[in-house]
């Protein structure tokens, strides 16, 4: 009887590991696509700061044209 209880439990102990190791494998998955969303998104801050500067960039060289022109006041 001692025996039987024993192995129950050895039994349920080692399917609770099984579990937790499919979880530990499963977190290390999800921290590793974490990982490249947050360098996806990084990389598109990049791009839209970039593209920020160069509509900066062309909107000082409307304003200039508009002012040679005499197109605007100032």
């Amino acid at each position: 009887m001692m025996a039987e209880v024993e192995n129950l439990v050895l039994d349920h102990l080692r399917h609770m590991r099984g579990q937790l190791d499919r979880m530990e494998n499963d977190i290390g998955e999800i921290k590793g696509r974490l990982g490249r969303l947050e360098a996806g998104l990084a990389q598109v801050h990049v791009a839209l700061a970039e593209q920020s500067l160069r509509l900066d960039r062309l909107d000082a060289r409307v304003t200039r044209i508009e002012k040679r022109l005499d197109l605007v006041e100032g």
